[in-house]
């Protein structure tokens, strides 16, 4: 399955360890929004190449 994790901050030690075990067998990417310059067009591209969406505050 591919997995798109979306990240609006910089994710502290327990959303990784909530990241990493969905990763596990998994095609994963992550979209970090706290960056900078956000491409949206990027973003909406990669949630329909997706399975599943998963964003994270």
């Amino acid at each position: 399955m591919k997995i798109l994790h979306v990240l609006k901050s910089e994710p502290d030690e327990i959303i990784k360890g909530l990241i990493q075990p969905s990763s596990e067998g998994n095609e994963v990417k992550e979209f970090e929004m706290y960056q900078g310059n956000v491409d949206y067009d990027e973003l909406v591209k990669l949630v329909f190449e997706n399975d599943k969406v998963v964003c994270w505050w």
